[in-house]
């Protein structure tokens, strides 16, 4: 456990995404289980890896970890449940492409409701991007007018919504624990899959999916996203973060021949140069903050 904490956070933040991005690819390849029989189990399994983590970092303080994340951590694990949810849902009536860029709109969620609760200002460049944001989502959701591509769409939403609302969470109170937090998330969702699915009997083929899907793909990904966050900018972050959109969609290609219309791709281009320009707000504002102090 010492040793991933002496790799390098960008890195592990780039592995965290690289992990993240093969989660439409695991969740396209199940046979035949059901949207919610794919959350139960991948949440299960999510649940199982990231209290092995709790257990070795915090030993015998566990219990301490939880009481310390306090009601701010069980609200942002149940915010961060119906990201999880939503997510598994667009994957599953979606595609992996159009998943994969909304979820990249999370910094411009992030920009819109920190003006509205945390009094912050947005530039003339947040404008810009949100705009851009909205053209790009326009042009990949206009091509996907098919009920069942627009409910997965507007799923989607979910999962940058409720990260962006997590992140309000975390500056609201910046001593809350993230990974606790991943635990109340997956308990929810489990019992949200549970409650909806009604039965979780699935092939042998489908559980070894859910294992690679909570287990590695999610599990891994949160745990190296979070340990290497704590020493990478947070606008690097992102950025690095936008591996996840351009690996997901290409694995979903190359494995099992999911391609993406034209208007999506360049939709989804707009969307992700949106999201630098707000990165770049974000790097001049931390910049100045320094150069403030």
């Amino acid at each position: 456990m010492n040793l991933i904490f002496k790799i390098p956070g960008p890195l592990l933040v780039f592995f965290g995404a690289c992990s993240l991005s093969f989660g439409g690819l695991i969740v396209k390849s199940f046979e035949g289980a059901t949207l919610w029989q794919i959350l139960f189990w991948r949440s299960l399994f999510f649940i199982i890896v990231v209290f092995i983590f709790l257990l070795i970092s915090y030993k015998k303080k566990i219990l301490r970890a939880f009481y310390n994340s306090g009601i701010p951590g069980i609200f942002g694990g149940i915010i961060l449940s119906s990201g999880f949810c939503g997510y598994v849902f667009a994957m599953y009536n979606t595609t992996v492409a159009n998943t994969n860029f909304i979820i990249q709109t999370q910094t411009i969620f992030l920009a819109i409701f920190g003006y509205f609760f945390l009094k912050e200002k947005i530039s003339k460049i947040t404008l810009v991007s949100i705009f851009l944001a909205i053209s790009g989502i326009i042009l990949m959701v206009g091509s996907d007018l098919e009920p069942g591509q627009m409910s997965g769409n507007l799923a989607a939403f979910i999962m940058p919504v409720s990260f962006a609302i997590l992140i309000l969470i975390i500056r609201k109170y910046p001593n809350v624990d993230m990974v606790p937090l991943q635990l109340y998330a997956g308990i929810t969702a489990m019992i949200i899959g549970y409650i909806i699915a009604g039965k979780i009997n699935i092939s042998a083929h489908d559980i070894f999916l859910g294992f690679l899907a909570g287990f590695f793909q999610l599990g891994f990904g949160f745990i190296l996203i979070t340990i290497g966050a704590r020493s990478t900018p947070s606008a690097m972050v992102g950025i690095i973060m936008l591996t996840e959109a351009v690996l997901g969609p290409f694995w979903a290609w190359l494995f099992i021949n999911e391609n993406s219309s034209f208007m999506v791709l360049i939709g989804g281009t707009i969307v992700i140069i949106a999201v630098l320009l707000q990165f770049y707000t974000s790097i001049k504002n931390e910049n100045q903050t320094i150069l403030n102090k």
